[in-house]
């Protein structure tokens, strides 16, 4: 008897055992599925429009590698580029959705989800990258970052990819010499009324097709930065470049807002700090480029010049009086940031 009731005792602890097991694997899974512990992991997947070998793709890239090695392996980036996923209206949809995680959308286009974003496109307000990276940081540019919250976005950070140039069939040397052409230039109110002060008319057309409308004809030239003419070999069909630098070139990092705020204070942490340093390196990283780039041009036979910048002041002058009017952040920032 006494060995009867020794063996229901060991059962009984086993069993108990097992419970417990199974409840704190239960627990475990629990945790993970709420994405409020510290096992959570994550397979987080980013989409942008840019070739592989632009530095949007490098910004992607150093993302990836800093989630990673400050979660310690947990987070993880599955990258899209070369607009695999989609233009960015597509992948703005995605984010929306849920369905992708992260993006880099242009400033271009978030101009039509939010009239602030055209306060970055206020001519020659900025000098150099180091002007506009730290102007990146001011609490008016975050402030323009949260009129999107209520899109089921987050965006969270920008970087700078090139400072606007103009490139031409034909050399044009002044404001007046622009009147009448047809240039390619990227879908935005903002940009598209910058050149219609100039007498522009401005053409909205997808960046996979500008090579052939320059080489047909079809425009006269584009609006373009330096990078993007090169990995698209643009230098092809536009022979003049004329280095006008006239608006910087943001790019904003977004994330779908509900898997922002389903993470823990620590995670958002991580990918808060990660996007801040991929922002800077990648600007800082295409500011250094800048003379490498023109030498490559010129060495592929384009013919690089200035243009006078008091040139285009009354064009300046008409643009900021409309779009201040437009949006008090838009307002905000120019006044801030106009020398």
């Amino acid at each position: 008897m006494n060995i009867y009731k020794s063996r229901i005792f060991i059962v009984m602890v086993m069993a108990a055992l097992l419970l417990a097991a199974c409840g704190s694997g239960g627990d475990k899974e629990s945790t993970k599925a709420s994405g409020g512990g510290a096992e959570q992991t994550y397979e987080l997947k980013l989409g942008h429009i840019a070739p592989p070998d632009h530095i949007w793709n490098k910004a992607a890239e150093k993302l990836g590698e800093e989630l990673e090695k400050r979660s310690n392996g947990r987070m993880k980036v599955d990258l899209y580029p070369g607009g695999q996923l989609g233009s960015d209206s597509d992948m703005v949809q995605q984010l929306e959705t849920g369905s992708l995680d992260i993006a880099f959308i242009t400033n271009a286009f978030l101009t039509s989800k939010s009239d602030a974003f055209s306060a970055w496109f206020a001519p020659y307000l900025f000098g150099s990258y180091e002007e506009a990276f730290e102007a990146s940081n001011s609490d008016v540019a975050k402030k323009i970052l949260a009129t999107l919250d209520d899109q089921g976005l987050k965006a969270m950070d920008y970087f700078f990819s090139g400072h606007r140039t103009m490139m031409f069939r034909e050399k044009i040397e002044t404001p007046d010499e622009m009147k009448g052409l047809t240039m390619r230039v990227t879908p935005s109110p903002a940009l598209e009324d910058w050149y219609r002060s100039l007498g522009v008319n401005p053409e909205s057309i997808s960046l996979p097709d500008v090579y052939q409308s320059a080489q047909t004809g079809v425009i006269d030239g584009m609006e373009m930065d330096l990078d993007a003419a090169i990995t698209s070999n643009f230098n092809e069909v536009t022979g003049y470049g004329a280095l006008t630098n006239h608006m910087v070139w943001p790019a904003v990092m977004i994330i779908n807002k509900k898997r922002f705020e389903d993470m823990s204070e620590d995670d958002q942490k991580i990918i808060e700090e990660s996007m801040a340093v991929a922002s800077e390196y990648a600007t800082m990283q295409r500011a250094s480029q800048e003379e490498e780039f023109k030498k490559t041009l010129e060495d592929r036979g384009m013919e690089l010049y200035d243009i006078d910048t008091a040139l285009f002041k009354p064009h300046m002058k008409e643009f900021d009086k409309k779009y201040k009017e437009m949006d008090p952040l838009i307002k905000e920032f120019i006044e801030t940031f106009r020398k």
